[in-house]
């Protein structure tokens, strides 16, 4: 296989010769671009024939501003309305203490029902008063009818939202097909064509009468007609696939209690009175009232601007929609949704401003501005041109000062030929072909469980260096399961039966069943099921194959508080009271963390005794063991505290008793190991970053071909101790971090971007948000992922599967390489309709291609050419290619080595036929000239067709790969051909052609395929040196050449 010189590192001689004359405006930073930059670029834009289509995709910085500053607005006027209200009720709490406990109530559960407003006013003024005289959280349950416990029933939920209204928010309509229409016809030359073609078929009504007089300009009208629908139906499509996407980017999921059962709904689906349960990281749904929970924070930030944290309890129970569940868990009863919700008010403000630019976008309309500048002046000089010979020959016959309406329709086709000129010079789908790339590749990566979230980041996964993933859930299944268990002093495998000590199985099945995030619950069908995270779950799976009662355990021991697992502390604690009046903490976390904070263990005998350096050194050892054969490992542990502790206070950390040492086997992901190999081959370096131990990442690693002999593993501990020049000099070879915080993660991704690496980053937890941030590319998981991560992340990776990462870049890669292909394409075609026409007027006075004909030239390299070459499907020689570095010039010297080979050779043909054409092909007869301009423009249009065919593949020979597959392409070529049959022999009176005996066609398609052995020859020609590099894994670049054809 051959790899192509446009993904190779190495650099051309020289700039290609177009981008070298682009300003500074027209490169714009891949991500978070300035207000600046943006506008910049914009005002450096000229040239636009089309403003509302070429700026379709790209944002109204006017209106995002607009919209901004009223968001803003509202912000400040929710965070000061609402400090007054917490103000207030601070100072009504301080004089509680004098009122009586008992107060006449204020409020009715008949003011509340069935009333919305009354309900969601009560929750957005914080009105503490009146959800205590209505009896908390349970009168409120009560007054909607609804059951804490049991939730809404199912049949319930229509008339709930008739009552209570829906949980969605007033959105901008989408535009109709018709409104496509009308933009596309708000071309400036479009419109001038249109002008001209009245004012022709005026005059040719007053001179020539009906219907001869009115051929010419209806044959341009009828062009304009098929362009304007064509273009219409393109843009209309990518609408639609772009409003697929939207709706797949809202869709927001939470867990709720409906029948007695917890289930999973989306938030659209959620009505008042639904009980729903919040986690770290998810998006409060709806306006709320808390109704149980453990070390509740929310994060505000987003109604108020407010970054501090807000806690959220029994005292202070109010949730609004919008917000984010910082840490703790927690039960909330939906009081109000939709438009009633502050988050529904703010989102109303909003609309859709469009989505910042692509580079690719910005640099082709810098682009599309030099050769438009050019084009106009070739249409100026040919106009010139035209109009001077025009009035030589005038004179030469004394006729200047002596004019008819033949001569100004000769002059009025000059200037529509040179308007029409600029429709050709003018690339207006250079930047929007870049889009519909970017929307085919997102459509159907969608259908590959990738969901893009930001046009850029398919183009720039394109170009990405390194990925660096976790390991749970994307390298391995999060199909978790115990594998091993170190309790009573000794290893026992799951599937071995083996004898626990009572008392050990007792504290064991307490720390189980009490420490843990998860529940086990009854399904519809009487089955049991667990909810909660994959390691929870496993861990409660096992306890229940031990025999233990998941709801016996729960109901005996009172939860007095809990500290829920975070990334941060890698443990999770909490405090019980046991049947007795005991008070037992118990924790549950990283092996390491929790083994030294113990001091005693439970022995064989089920008895406590005290861990010697011995003891410890063995267990360290067992943990190592788990590790090695690439266990997760958990330790548990409990102790008992005094029955005055306070709950307010700290737990201990220290004097704990270990309980068990829990091996939890997570396999890995079928396909992975081919995923990574693929990624090493396409110069992308993979590295793991993971919370686990380092013995178990590193045997994973190794066994998905992660971590090779010269690559080095680290803990997150001692790369954060290292100093600046050690993190940067260690960041090339660390290709395994373990025990790793989100902060590392984040070291980790500013080391290798400041080393000019294009970074991807898996993250699926709260606190990866500002890893994804800062990464080129950033990717949440969409099973384990939480909505914070999501909203930070670039792409969603629906199926949690490092495979379609893998993906995303082949169709990264697919999307540069195809908009390449068709910059190729169009630059070829308008270099040649440029030159074929201004020479023909400067040197016979009359241009071959008229307007109809250069209007359906335009329509064939534009719309239907971004069509067929920039939705082709990626293959895999692209895997086997380096990544595209950010300083390579775009249009490539290979590509100028093709555009330059087939302009040369179309226009030698052509000029050639124009001006040696009547004799070389003995034509003779009053018909001749219109015969020879037919065939001129039928072999134009066969070389573009064959050129379309040629420019599928810019390095390699064999072009016909794939071909066969792509049925856009085929449609494209099929259509092209058709309508130039039905052009040519029937629409002559339209555009100006007349028919062609077989012999010219055949010879028209003849010279047409000519180009492709051309290609053959140029594709021989070396342009740009190779460079081979080798790889950490020992694999190396291809090397250049023909050889792979």
């Amino acid at each position: 296989m051959t790899t192509s010189p446009d993904f190779l590192p190495a650099v051309a001689v020289q700039p290609a010769m177009v981008e070298s004359y682009l300003a500074d405006e027209f490169h714009l930073p891949p991500k978070h671009p300035s207000p600046e930059a943006l506008k910049n670029w914009r005002k450096a834009v000229s040239l636009v024939k089309n403003p509302s289509r070429r700026f379709r995709h790209v944002a109204d910085l006017d209106k995002r501003s607009i919209h901004q500053d009223r968001f803003s607005k509202i912000k400040e006027n929710l965070r000061v309305s609402f400090y007054t209200v917490r103000a207030a009720l601070r100072f009504m709490d301080g004089g509680a203490h004098f009122e009586s406990h008992h107060q006449t109530p204020d409020a009715k559960a008949s003011d509340i029902r069935n009333n919305p407003q009354s309900l969601a006013s009560m929750v957005q003024n914080y009105n503490t008063k009146t959800l205590r005289s209505l009896g908390g959280v349970d009168g409120v349950a009560k007054a909607i009818d609804v059951s804490i416990d049991e939730g809404v029933k199912s049949s319930d939920v229509s008339v709930r939202r008739e009552t209570y209204g829906v949980n969605k928010y007033t959105e901008k309509p989408s535009k109709s097909f018709f409104m496509f229409v009308w933009e596309a016809l708000h071309d400036l030359t479009l419109i001038i064509l249109i002008v001209c073609s009245i004012v022709s078929i005026a005059v040719g009504l007053a001179t020539e009468g009906f219907p001869d007089g009115i051929y010419d300009g209806s044959g341009i009208l009828l062009s304009i007609l098929l362009v304007v629908t064509v273009t219409a139906v393109s843009d209309y499509r990518q609408s639609l696939q772009f409003k697929d996407l939207d709706k797949e980017k809202k869709k927001i999921s939470c867990h709720v209690t409906r029948d007695g059962y917890r289930k999973k709904v989306s938030i659209y689906d959620l009505v008042v009175g639904d009980v729903v349960h919040l986690s770290i990281g998810d998006q409060v749904p709806a306006d709320g009232i808390f109704i149980s929970g453990y070390s509740l924070l929310i994060d505000e930030s987003s109604l108020t601007g407010e970054s501090r944290a807000v806690q959220v309890d029994e005292t202070k129970p109010f949730l609004l929609g919008g917000t984010k569940v910082q840490d703790g868990s927690a039960k909330m009863l939906i009081a109000a949704v939709g438009m009633r919700t502050e988050w529904g008010k703010l989102m109303e403000t909003l609309s859709e401003e469009g989505e910042n630019e692509t580079p690719l976008q910005v640099k082709l309309n810098g682009v599309a501005t030099i050769i438009g500048k050019i084009g106009l002046i070739f249409a100026i000089l040919t106009f010139l041109v035209l109009t001077i010979r025009f009035l030589i020959e005038k004179a030469m016959r004394n006729e200047i000062s002596i004019w008819n309406s033949d001569d100004a329709l000769t002059m009025l086709d000059y200037f529509a030929t040179a308007v029409t000129i600029i429709v050709v010079a003018v690339p207006e789908g250079l930047p929007l072909a870049v889009t519909l790339s970017l929307a085919f590749a997102m459509k159907k990566l969608m259908n590959d469980k990738a969901l893009v979230r930001h046009l850029s980041a398919c183009e720039t996964m394109g170009t990405s260096t390194c990925i660096c993933t976790d390991k749970t859930g994307t390298l391995t299944t999060n199909h978790m399961v115990v594998n091993k268990i170190f309790v009573s002093g000794k290893t026992i495998d799951v599937n071995t039966p083996s004898e626990i000590p009572k008392n050990t199985l007792t504290i064991l099945l307490q720390c189980i069943f009490e420490c843990t995030s998860s529940e086990a619950v009854k399904g519809t069908d009487g089955k049991m099921s667990i909810l909660g995270t994959p390691t929870e779950s496993a861990i409660l799976e096992y306890g229940l194959r031990l025999g233990g009662d998941f709801g016996t355990v729960r109901s005996e021991i009172k939860l007095l508080k809990m500290e829920p697992f975070n990334s941060a502390k890698k443990k999770m604690s909490v405090i019980t009271e046991l049947p007795g009046g005991r008070i037992r903490a118990f924790i549950k976390g990283a092996s390491e963390i929790v083994l030294g904070m113990c001091d005693k263990l439970l022995d064989g005998g089920g008895e406590t005794v005290e861990m010697s350096a011995d003891k410890v050194h063995f267990i360290t050892s067992v943990i190592n063991e788990f590790a090695g054969n690439a266990l997760r490992t958990l330790c548990l542990a409990y102790i008992d505290v005094e029955s005055g502790f306070d709950l307010q206070g700290k737990l201990p950390d220290c004097g704990y008793t270990l309980i068990a040492v829990v091996g939890i086997k997570d396999p890995l992901r079928p396909g992975v190991k081919e995923a990574v190999e693929i990624c090493l081959a396409a110069g992308i370096t993979v590295r793991m970053v993971t919370g686990d131990n380092i013995n178990t990442a590193r045997a994973i690693a190794k066994e998905c071909g992660i971590l090779t002999e010269a690559g080095l593993a680290i803990e997150g501990p001692v790369f954060r101790a290292k100093s600046d020049a050690e993190k940067r000099e260690l960041a090339p070879r660390i290709q395994v971090m373990a025990r790793s915080s989100p902060t590392d993660k984040l070291k980790l991704v500013e080391q290798l971007r400041g080393l000019s690496e294009v970074v991807a980053v898996t993250g699926d937890g709260t606190n990866d948000a500002p890893a994804l941030h800062e990464s080129d590319i950033g990717f949440a998981m969409g099973i384990a992922g939480t909505e914070v991560a999501k909203e930070q992340a670039d792409v969603i990776v629906m199926d949690d599967d490092f495979a379609t990462i893998v993906k995303v870049a082949k169709w990264g890669r697919a999307v540069y390489i195809n908009i390449q292909k068709f910059v190729q394409f169009q630059l070829t075609v308008n270099i040649v309709a440029l030159m074929i026409n201004f020479v023909s007027a400067c040197i016979t006075g009359s241009a071959p291609l008229t307007a109809v004909q250069l209007l359906w030239v335009n329509l064939i390299m534009d719309t239907l050419g971004a069509l067929a070459l920039a939705t082709e499907p990626p293959n895999d020689g692209l895997m086997n290619r380096q990544p595209v570095k950010r300083t390579e010039s775009f249009i490539t010297m290979t590509m100028w080595r093709n555009i330059i080979g087939q302009s040369v050779y179309q226009m030698i043909v052509l000029f050639v036929l124009n001006f040696a054409g009547k004799s070389i092909l003995n034509l003779q007869g009053d018909n001749a000239t219109a015969i020879l301009n037919t065939f001129i423009f039928n072999t134009f249009v066969f070389c573009q067709v064959f050129n379309e065919v040629n420019s599928r593949d810019i390095n390699k020979i064999n072009v016909f790969s794939g071909m066969f597959s792509s049925w856009v392409f085929l449609g494209v070529m099929v259509s092209t051909v058709v309508f130039q049959v039905i052009i040519v022999e029937f629409l002559g009176t339209f555009a100006s052609t007349v028919p062609l005996n077989w012999e010219l066609w055949a010879l028209s398609i003849a010279l047409g395929f000519v180009s492709m052995p051309i290609a053959i020859v140029l594709k021989c020609i070396p342009v740009e040196k190779s460079v081979v590099k080798q790889q950490h894994d020992d694999y190396e670049r291809l090397p250049d050449g023909l050889e792979g054809v």
